[in-house]
């Protein structure tokens, strides 16, 4: 039971972590878990990465904090390598997706603004979203759970049915600055957004003069086997929120931008007290110093290949079980035939852990470290838990 000092925000499941170790988690009683949710897709290197450890350790004993009012080489250098390894030209560093997805808004608007547009400060989003907690962030994900009892929800989003083209096209008007979606939607059940959605979505914004914002807080960083999700489409946005994988599983986020969409970001119009620090720098450089190695997407992919042959057989297996299989690279989801919180709960009885989503679907977000022996052991388990649900159902009703 969680102490009654904390915000009761959170139903926590009664495990209590001591240590971790890439892809395992140790309660303080001495057992140990397989983590397939990673924090939520934010330990991308499993737990105490050595080389995450000890960039850490190593700037612990220099610098903690300075703030943006001095010059910050870490950031400088983090900086240039998204860019050089992205569309981007500019980057702003945060501590959360949330952040990054705030700064993400007002770089859009504040580019249509100056551009001579200041009408135009709508953005279109898509239902099943999820986009942070704050209030721009609710407002713009629209999920009636995440806006009720916080006022006026905030102007300014227009939403649209997911994958609805004609819909998207008729929300389209004078007042639209951007249009924001997530490559493949995690809280919303893990659902793809096409290749051709995403290249239609681009040629829109260029027809229409509009911003194409992508938020890859969850897909990004290797997730999906490729540095972004939206590689996989060809495309490029102008704007993206990154966050969760980019730490390791240090707090840190970062809004990426190209020079025309960032024009209108100068010197006074966003700021960050945490932002950017010297300690969240170093992990982030630690991380990509791992995920941009020669070899280490296509291991990801590899692994992934294994995981979902896997879950496709166990579908197979399990059809009073398992509906439909989802997702990209390690980035799944298993859509169910019971309530998910039932498979969910038999796998945890496995050992294993994963991460509940809508449209009655469990997120499967191993670490972008695991091996093919490990997938096969998470798979072994879930094998386990789909029996005991199948097992169960029998008995109840003999």
């Amino acid at each position: 039971m969680a102490d009654p000092a904390l915000y009761d925000t959170y139903n926590r499941a009664p495990l209590r972590f001591e240590r971790g170790e890439g892809v395992w988690l140790t309660t303080e009683s001495g057992e140990r878990y397989m983590d397939f949710a990673a924090g939520i897709a934010v330990n991308s290197l499993g737990h105490a990465h050595p080389h995450l450890v000890a960039a850490l350790k190593d700037q612990a004993d220099k610098l903690w904090h300075l703030s943006n009012l001095y010059d910050i080489p870490g950031q400088e250098q983090l900086a240039r390598r998204l860019a050089e390894a992205t569309f981007a030209d500019k980057v702003f560093f945060t501590n959360s997706g949330a952040e990054a997805l705030e700064c993400a808004i007002k770089t859009a608007r504040r580019y249509q603004y100056v551009n001579g547009h200041p009408e135009r400060f709508h953005i279109i989003t898509f239902e099943g979203a999820f986009h942070g907690r704050t209030l721009a962030t609710i407002a713009a994900g629209g999920q009636p759970k995440y806006l009720e009892g916080f006022g006026p929800k905030v102007e300014g989003f227009d939403q649209v049915p997911f994958d609805d083209l004609d819909a998207l096209k008729a929300a389209i008007t004078d007042a639209t600055a951007a249009i924001l979606i997530e490559p493949i939607q995690g809280e919303g059940g893990v659902r793809l957004v096409s290749k051709e959605f995403l290249r239609t979505l681009r040629q829109l914004c260029d027809e229409n003069g509009l911003l194409l914002i992508l938020d890859e807080v969850q897909s990004g960083v290797g997730r999906t086997g490729k540095l972004f999700a939206h590689e996989w489409a060809g495309i490029t946005p102008d704007i993206m929120a990154v966050a969760k994988g980019i730490g390791g599983g240090f707090p840190l986020g970062a809004c990426l931008a190209t020079e025309e969409a960032a024009s209108g970001m100068k010197a006074g119009t966003h700021g960050t007290t945490y932002g950017g620090n010297p300690l969240a720098m170093a992990v982030g450089n630690a991380v990509l110093d791992v995920v941009l190695a020669d070899d280490f997407l296509e291991q990801v992919r590899d692994v992934a290949l294994v995981f979902r042959q896997g879950l496709e057989s166990l579908k197979d297996r399990f059809p009073d079980i398992i509906d439909e299989i989802r997702g990209e690279g390690l980035m799944l989801g298993i859509r169910t035939k019971v309530p998910n919180t039932e498979l969910l709960m038999a796998m945890r009885g496995e050992h294993l852990l994963g991460v509940p989503a809508g449209d009655n679907v469990i997120r499967l977000l191993p670490p972008l470290v695991t091996t093919a022996e490990e997938a096969r052991e998470g798979l072994a388990r879930i094998e386990r838990a789909a029996e005991a649900l199948g097992e169960a159902a029998l008995k109840k009703s003999a």
